[in-house]
């Protein structure tokens, strides 16, 4: 193996550990899905590493939906085990999901990086400003109004999401709770809806990218290998910590402080965006 080529997989290695432990930590301080934290950090690790900009937001949505397959199995089971999973809810969700997430995951890999970036920068600000602005509402309705409803809000989680990279969490709680679902049985279904979201994505991200020119080194198509063994481990070990700090701070901070870290986030990739056109 070259001097170069182990200069390229170690800085790389080194980078994702970096954005592993920052992007753990976070989603344990807000309580997220590491995805909606790990993709943005992925996103300008890769840009600083100079990664053309038509893949790496591919490269980062791609790879974090492959950890997103460990981190949900282990969320999921955790919910589980405290009876805050509706599989009720999960199995008539559950196949408007998956086809939401194979419409998704076409788009997504036929596409530019730019359209990708796009949805995640809308996306980001719109769910920062419903955290700020909706942060004390009452539900809109007790349930669903009716199955074409439901069917349309789980098709548009997973669609979304598998665009966006996340678990489906960022989307579907706030769509949940407007919907009379209980808070804590919304995040234990989203948790187990990760793992419908990310299987598929990743499957369909490693065809879309496969043979894909100027890749960093161990990726998979669009996922990268080396990532996903710095990410995975990292995030679970890390999250804890994040976890414990934010039972220090008031509810209401940490929800202003997600808002703010997705404005921030939404604001910058707006920029990039600006910049390629």
């Amino acid at each position: 193996m070259s001097q170069d080529l182990l200069m390229d997989y170690g800085v790389w290695t080194a980078a994702m550990v970096f954005a592993g432990l920052m992007g753990g930590f976070v989603a344990g301080l807000l309580g997220v899905g590491g995805g909606i934290v790990i993709v943005p950090i992925l996103y300008f690790v890769l840009g600083g590493m100079g990664v053309d900009d038509d893949i790496r937001m591919k490269i980062a949505v791609a790879t974090s939906l492959t950890t997103i397959v460990f981190t949900s199995l282990s969320s999921a089971g955790s919910h589980y085990r405290k009876g805050a999973v509706d599989f009720d809810l999960l199995k008539s969700w559950g196949v408007p999901i998956f086809i939401g997430v194979v419409v998704g995951t076409a788009i997504g890999g036929a596409v530019s990086g730019l359209v990708l970036t796009l949805v995640f920068a809308v996306v980001a600000l719109l769910v920062a400003l419903n955290m700020v602005l909706r942060a004390q509402s009452a539900p809109l309705r007790d349930g669903f109004p009716n199955r074409i409803v439901k069917a349309i809000a789980g098709f548009f989680v997973g669609s979304v999401s598998a665009m966006m990279g996340i678990g489906g969490g960022t989307l579907s709680v706030p769509i949940l709770t407007a919907f009379g679902y209980d808070i804590r049985r919304a995040v234990g279904t989203a948790a187990a809806i990760g793992f419908i979201i990310a299987i598929p994505g990743t499957i369909g991200y490693a065809i879309a990218g496969w043979g894909e020119a100027d890749l960093p080194a161990g990726s998979l198509g669009y996922v990268n290998l080396l990532a996903l063994v710095a990410l995975a481990p990292l995030t679970m070990l890390v999250a804890p910590l994040g976890a414990r700090v934010a039972h220090n701070l008031q509810r209401r901070t940490l929800s202003y402080a997600f808002a703010a870290f997705l404005f921030v986030t939404s604001v910058r990739m707006f920029i990039d965006i600006w910049q390629g056109l």
